[in-house]
């Protein structure tokens, strides 16, 4: 016969532990309910952030100017490495050929000699460096085999500068993908901030954007400040005509502008090539320390990093694309910390 055993019964250490966590639980949602929602941020401050992150992508940006100046200048010197490697292989040839000419005039006649017989077969080190062959040669054979070991080495110090250039090429290319992606990210995350807006508070700021846009992209009083130069006035005249163009990160015109592709343009445009970046256009020219010293069309460098540059155009302005979002237009010289000048 089966026994029919009485169920334990669960200790009392055991029931203490249970009912003090289920007290605990009770109390936790308790206070997760009536938490108090934490606040949305106001107007100003999406706009502070926003801006903050405009200004991050705008260092991200002449990072990615910086490595796309660098792919385009190593695609150029690969591609002349190459053609001269192809005119090399060319004439390299033609002495083979024309070694391979005479060999076979003797071979006709039964006089071709041994040294040609092993240069048909092996490497003309071989035997240039082996005085007693040299002398089984004739002047015009010594001169054709030395030029062919010059021409060999010339080809292969080219394909070892092309190979490393390409290497070099590959990582500016890495690099450059992820500053894209860097600049992207950050502009994704404004884009993120601004869409928590309510479509009031949205239009509010884009009002406020159109209102700056508008006023600063009017001529204003630039004063008498003389021009640095007449190129750079000719340059600050080419930016002048582009007022109102949006700012497009990695743009250099002629319709969109980043801060330095609008100064590299414009300086093309009065026939004097400068730099890309910002940080390589610091260095362009003569540095201007004092504000009071500056000239219409001399550039003006912002920020510590230097990663923003605009024109200055008289009487405390500077005009530039500021970032994403607006266009080019004049601002006040003390919107952004002011490093120092550079008049090219």
């Amino acid at each position: 016969m089966a026994s029919h055993r009485r169920p334990k019964q669960p200790s009392r250490a055991r029931v203490t532990v249970l009912t003090t966590a289920a007290a605990a639980a009770v109390a936790f949602s308790a206070q997760a309910a009536n938490a108090a929602p934490s606040e949305k941020p106001t107007k100003d401050e999406v706009k502070a952030k926003v801006d903050k992150l405009y200004e991050q992508a705008e260092q991200a940006t002449e990072k990615y100017n910086g490595a796309k100046e660098k792919q385009e200048k190593l695609q150029k010197e690969i591609s002349t490495i190459q053609d001269n490697v192809a005119r090399g292989q060319e004439e390299l040839n033609e002495l083979r050929d024309s070694i391979g000419l005479a060999a076979a005039a003797q071979y006709r006649t039964g006089t071709i000699d041994s040294s040609l017989q092993l240069f048909l077969s092996s490497n003309p080190d071989d035997y240039l460096d082996k005085a007693s062959t040299a002398d089984q040669l004739s002047a015009q054979q010594v001169e054709a085999l030395k030029k062919i070991q010059e021409k060999q080495r010339e080809l292969a110090q080219e394909r070892s500068e092309a190979s490393e250039k390409l290497k070099d090429l590959a990582s500016t290319r890495t690099e450059l993908g992820k500053k894209k992606q860097e600049v992207q990210g950050k502009l994704a995350e404004a884009q993120k901030l601004l869409n928590s807006l309510t479509a009031a508070e949205k239009a509010a700021l884009a009002a406020e954007q159109e209102r700056a846009n508008r006023s600063s992209s009017s001529r204003v009083d630039l004063g008498d400040t003389p021009a640095g130069s007449s190129r750079a006035m000719a340059a600050f005249q080419a930016a002048q005509s582009k007022i109102g163009s949006p700012y497009v990160y990695g743009a250099s015109g002629p319709s969109s502008f980043d801060c330095s592709g609008l100064t590299s343009w414009a300086y093309a445009q009065a026939g004097v090539s400068i730099p890309r970046t910002s940080q390589a256009q610091a260095n362009a020219g003569t540095r201007i320390y004092s504000q009071s010293d500056l000239r219409v069309g001399d550039l003006v460098i912002f920020y510590s990093d230097l990663h923003h540059v605009g024109f200055y155009a008289g009487n405390g302005q500077v005009l530039h694309a500021p970032r994403t979002g607006t266009t080019v237009r004049y601002e006040s010289i003390g919107n952004m910390p002011f490093q120092f000048g550079v008049r090219i």
